[in-house]
């Protein structure tokens, strides 16, 4: 980093330098200089590209997190339904530390995740699924299960891991200082008379940059804001195992709340 800014910098003192030295000599007193817009040119090029260039950033984080959710889900109902193949004794006790982490992801984790953060009550149920392991280690099936909580473990990481920005906060406040001096330059080169179809056109221009950039802040936070991404599948994967444990074993058998917190 500190060889890009020595170079840029002495680039930039070498053509001051040529300017001042040579440009007469090589260009002629008639050489015509370079305006304010033919400034402005290259500024809008730069803001439009570091605008471009966020916007797949946050848009690509933001699949990954739909993609993240969706894994998850799939992956939970998967570890209830080879569960199934348990023995006898590990079974029910698998099939209901599998509801309550569903009913804590739902329910306690997934409003965290609003903020950026994460709670800790889904991680209760998955270190039980450990414990219930242990129990069943010598059973021929023990590797389909161990596998099918692998996939729940991996998407649960991978949706934790989008649910923060992936702009970091130098990269948004260079994009925005950018498009500041962006419109201050615009806004610069208007002509002085009969400008209001100009200037109509510069604040359209900078409402619309404006709400780019509150998208992309908005996107880049995938599971708040405006656009946020819903639970749709877990919520459809809780409502299904729920009841089918309910019939199974009853409802009273739960070691959890309705909001997937551990019952003492």
């Amino acid at each position: 980093m500190l060889t890009t800014i020595v170079i840029v910098a002495a680039a930039l003192l070498v053509g001051l330098a040529a300017n001042r030295l040579l440009h007469r000599r090589l260009l002629g007193e008639e050489a015509e200089a370079l305006s304010m817009r033919d400034l402005v040119e290259p500024l809008q090029t730069l803001a439009v590209l570091v605008l471009a260039f966020v916007l797949v950033m946050a848009a690509e984080s933001y699949s990954k997190a739909e993609d993240a959710a969706r894994v998850e889900a799939a992956a939970v109902d998967n570890l209830y339904e080879v569960a199934d193949y348990a023995g006898p004794q590990t079974r029910q006790q698998l099939q209901a530390h599998v509801v309550c982490y569903a009913r804590a992801v739902l329910r306690s984790e997934w409003p965290s995740m609003v903020e950026g953060e994460r709670s800790s009550a889904p991680s209760v149920w998955a270190n039980a699924f450990r414990t219930d392991f242990k129990a069943m280690s010598e059973d021929p099936r023990f590797d389909m299960i161990v596998d099918a909580d692998q996939k729940r473990h991996e998407g649960r990481y991978d949706r934790l891991a989008q649910s923060t920005p992936a702009i970091p906060d130098v990269i948004f406040w260079f994009m925005l200082i950018t498009l500041a001096i962006t419109v201050i330059a615009l806004a610069f080169t208007l002509p002085v008379k009969r400008r209001g179809t100009e200037i109509t056109a510069l604040v359209i221009l900078t409402a619309l940059l404006t709400a780019s950039l509150l998208i992309i802040h908005d996107v880049d936070r995938p599971f708040g804001g405006l656009v946020s991404i819903s639970p749709t599948e877990m919520t459809i994967t809780q409502h299904d195992i729920d009841h089918d444990y309910a019939d199974r074993y009853g409802k009273s058998k739960l070691p959890c709340d309705a909001q997937g917190r551990q019952i003492a």
